[in-house]
């Protein structure tokens, strides 16, 4: 019989699946004993990640160390342990005036995740990355020892962990910065685009804008290619909302959240429907521009609203495929991706493109750097690796990268942006992939 900490663990994608030994404590004591007793060490917090990035051997859950410590209400600083969600960090700020500097598209991931990953979003061209907002960390390193790191204390273990994805260490607690708003909503444009050309301008028009973001239809080929809807947004003043949102600003109306109960069967998504999806989601706004105010969830966190949505890829599962690619080559780059896509039938119905500005160099491990990141959701199928493959040879010859919190499949000589980070303690299955494929 096995024990009962040994169990199957998978992230978001639901591939890969594993049986490992998952244990979660709020002791940093016990903590301190698991690091200790075992030879490789990786840590998780809510399991929001994609591919096998936060899977290992022994893996340490955090989702115990769920407090919050203090809240500095009039400098905007709060300070948690790792495994505290931001959507509980929302639940707590935003009725006082505040919100997140920089989240990524799901409010479900822990802050410990946030910094190992050094997660990104709309804003990236603006106001860079989660670590530029984070002052200090407790870091249990591979002695068992708590360390505080900051840019001025232990400030080689900081960066190394800033985007580090958990291999300096189990991250305990983190303090950071909030930014000032005056109400939960956005002021939003969206702006249909017919193509590549089309949508690449809008970016360039809309970097003044906090937040720029687009859907693409990748299916799309030929004058089509890159048919796509820019959404761009500001926090939005009391001032400026119709007198219906004008009473509790701050404040969001709990809204019904539908549960997909089951995987849905195989034969469900597929490159018609998908097509089909993309057609619908294009046509749905029949105007070329459209300008209103959405709530925040509504605009950072709209896969948030169906629980479960996962399971519509099946049981197989599906994997994110994100890369960037350099700015000055970014147009050109898009588009071969774009027609490999389209050309492998492999559709993905959540294309996401984003602009990224100069990233902190002091984050040495973060992925983003200046150019065009794009996000794509592939159901896993039999035809999946060729296509990764494919991809992963444009992206290299772009000179680009791809974000090691998605990858599940990608070559090694995408991925080894990981530097200064040689301890044998902390070790995922993801590091271990790319090490042997090398």
């Amino acid at each position: 019989m096995k024990p009962n900490f040994i169990q199957k663990v998978t992230n978001w994608g639901n591939y890969p699946i594993v049986e490992k030994e998952m244990r979660s404590d709020d002791s940093f004591s016990k903590i301190k004993e698991f690091v200790l007793s075992h030879n490789e060490v990786i840590a998780r917090g809510n399991g929001r990640c994609y591919g096998d990035a936060s899977l290992g051997e022994y893996i340490f859950s955090t989702k115990k160390l769920n407090k919050f410590i203090s809240f500095d209400r009039l400098n905007g600083i709060i300070e948690c342990e790792s495994g505290v969600l931001l959507s509980e960090v929302l639940e707590v700020v935003v009725p006082q005036g505040y919100f997140l500097y920089v989240t990524p598209g799901t409010k479900f991931v822990s802050v410990g995740g946030a910094i190992a990953s050094d997660v990104h979003g709309k804003n990236h061209h603006a106001e860079g990355c989660f670590s530029e907002y984070v002052i200090e960390f407790k870091l249990m390193n591979e002695n068992g020892q708590i360390i505080t790191c900051s840019r001025e204390e232990n400030s080689d273990k900081f960066w190394a962990t800033i985007g580090g994805m958990g291999l300096t260490g189990i991250i305990l607690t983190a303090k950071f910065k909030l930014k000032n708003i005056e109400t939960a909503y956005i002021r939003q444009e969206s702006i249909k685009a017919e193509n590549l050309d089309e949508i690449f301008r809008l970016f360039e028009e809309s970097e003044s804008w906090t937040y720029t973001v687009a859907w693409i239809d990748c299916l799309q080929k030929g004058k089509n290619i890159g048919r796509s809807i820019l959404m761009r947004g500001e926090h939005a003043f009391q001032h400026e909302l119709p007198q219906n949102l004008k009473n509790n600003p701050l404040r969001l109306k709990k809204k019904f959240q539908p549960t997909v109960p089951f995987y849905f069967p195989n034969f469900v998504l597929n490159a018609l429907t998908v097509k089909i999806f993309n057609l619908l989601y294009y046509k749905k706004q029949a105007k070329k521009e459209v300008k209103n105010f959405i709530d925040y969830e509504t605009f950072f966190y709209p896969l948030d609203a169906i629980n479960e949505w996962n399971k519509i890829y099946g049981k197989s599962g599906f994997i994110q495929y994100q890369m960037v690619i350099p700015k000055e080559t970014g147009k050109e780059g898009m588009k071969r991706i774009l027609e490999t896509i389209a050309n492998s039938g492999n559709g993905s119905f959540l294309a996401v493109l984003k602009l990224f500005g100069k990233n902190n160099p002091e984050a040495y491990n973060s992925f983003p750097f200046e150019g065009y990141t794009l996000a794509l959701d592939f159901k896993v199928n039999s035809k999946l690796k060729k296509l990764v493959d494919q991809l992963d040879q444009i992206v290299q010859e772009f000179g680009g990268r791809i974000y090691l919190t998605k990858d599940s499949m990608s070559r090694s000589s995408l991925t080894n942006y990981l530097k200064n980070i040689q301890n044998p303690k902390f070790v995922s299955l993801q590091h271990k992939r790319i090490i042997n494929n090398n």
